[in-house]
C-alpha cells in the first residue's frame, strides 16, 4: 500500500510538469528573422511562457518559397501543435488551408477579412485571429507621401505580387486614393522578385516617376533598380523598415516588433482556453516613417524639413 503511493506521489508532479507544457508552431514565409523570434519570445515571457520551460515551439520557414509553405504546415498540423503562429499573408492562408481546428495567429497579414482569413475584424468567427497591419488602407497616405517629396509626380507604378490575395485591393485603395489626387497608377504585375528587371522595362515604358512596391517585393534588387532609374519609391507593412534599408526611399508602416509581441498575448490567451474566433483582430494604431537619404539624394531630390522632423529614422 505504501509503494503504491509512492508511486502516485511521484506520478503527480511529472504529469502536472508535462500538461504545463505548450507546444505552439511558428510558420514564416521567408528565413525567420531574429527581429521575429527575439520579440514572439520576450512577449510570451511576459505572458508567463519560456521557451525550454514550459514552452515547445517548432520554428519552421519556407525561405521564402510559396510552394514550401502548404507542406510545412501540414507538417505542423501532423505535430499536433496547440497554436500555429503564421507570418505573413501567404503563412496565414497556407496554415488555414491545412487546419480548420487548430488556431491561428496572424502575426501579422494584411487584411484578413479581404483574404477571407476573418468574418469581420471585431468577431472573426473561424480558427484565425491576430494582428493586421493594414497596409492596403494606406494608399492615400503612400501617395501623399510621394507628392511631398515630388509635388508633380503624376504617374506612380505598383509592383503587385501575384502570390499574394492582397494585390487587388491594394491596387483598388491607391486607384481610389489617385483618383481623388489627380494621380495615375500603373499596375505591374509579379509573381515573384525574380522577375523586378522585366517589371522596370514596363515601368520606364509607362513613365513612372515613383513606385510603391508590396511588401514582399521589395527586394534589395528593386530598391537598386529604383535608383539607377531615379524613381521614388515606397514599401509598407512588413517592409516598412527593411526596404529603406537595403536603399529604398521611403518605408511607411507600423512597428513589426510590435506585432509579434502582440501575438504572443494571443497565444497566451488562446492556450489558456480562448476561442481564436472570438478574440477580435488587432490593427496597427501607430505608424513610423523612414527615410534613406542617400537614395534621395542619389536620385536629385531633396526631402523637406518637414518630413524629416516627422521621420522616425533617417538614413544617412
Amino acid at each position: 500500500m505504501r509503494v503504491l503511493l509512492l508511486v502516485a506521489a511521484i506520478a503527480v508532479p511529472i504529469f502536472a510538469a508535462h500538461a504545463q507544457t505548450a507546444k505552439i508552431g511558428v510558420l514564416t514565409f521567408e528565413q525567420t528573422p531574429e527581429l521575429f523570434k527575439d520579440a514572439l519570445r520576450k512577449g510570451l515571457r511576459e505572458q508567463g511562457y519560456v521557451e525550454g520551460k514550459n514552452l515547445a515551439i517548432e520554428w519552421r520557414s519556407a525561405d521564402g518559397k510559396t510552394e514550401r509553405l502548404n507542406q510545412i504546415a501540414a507538417e505542423l498540423v501532423k505535430m499536433k501543435v496547440q497554436v500555429i503562429v503564421a507570418s505573413l499573408t501567404p503563412s496565414v492562408a497556407a496554415a488555414r488551408k491545412a487546419t480548420t481546428s487548430i488556431p491561428i495567429v496572424m502575426a501579422p497579414a494584411g487584411d484578413p477579412v479581404a483574404a477571407g482569413f476573418v468574418t469581420s475584424l471585431a468577431h472573426p468567427g473561424g480558427n484565425v485571429t491576430g494582428i493586421t497591419n493594414i497596409f492596403v488602407d494606406l494608399g492615400g497616405k503612400l501617395l501623399g507621401l510621394i507628392r511631398e517629396v515630388q509635388p508633380k509626380a503624376s504617374r506612380v507604378a505598383v509592383l503587385l505580387d501575384g502570390r499574394s490575395t492582397l494585390a487587388k485591393p491594394l491596387l483598388g485603395e491607391l486607384e481610389a486614393a489617385a483618383a481623388k489626387s489627380g494621380m495615375r497608377i500603373i499596375a505591374v504585375p509579379m509573381t515573384g522578385p525574380q522577375h523586378a528587371a522585366d517589371a522596370f522595362k514596363i515601368v520606364h515604358k509607362e513613365g513612372a516617376q515613383a513606385i510603391v512596391v508590396q511588401p514582399l517585393l521589395a527586394t534589395k534588387d528593386v530598391a537598386e533598380l529604383s535608383r539607377e532609374r531615379r524613381l521614388i519609391s515606397i514599401s509598407t507593412g512588413i517592409a516598412s523598415r527593411s526596404f529603406p534599408r537595403l536603399g529604398g526611399m521611403l518605408g511607411y508602416g507600423s512597428d513589426p516588433s510590435e506585432h509579434y509581441q502582440r501575438a504572443a498575448v494571443f497565444v497566451a490567451k488562446i492556450l489558456r482556453g480562448a476561442n481564436p474566433g472570438d478574440l477580435p483582430v488587432e490593427q496597427a494604431t501607430t505608424f513610423e516613417l523612414i527615410i534613406n537619404m542617400k537614395t534621395a539624394k542619389a536620385i536629385g531630390l531633396t526631402v523637406p524639413k518637414d518630413m524629416l522632423v516627422r521621420a522616425n529614422e533617417v538614413i544617412e
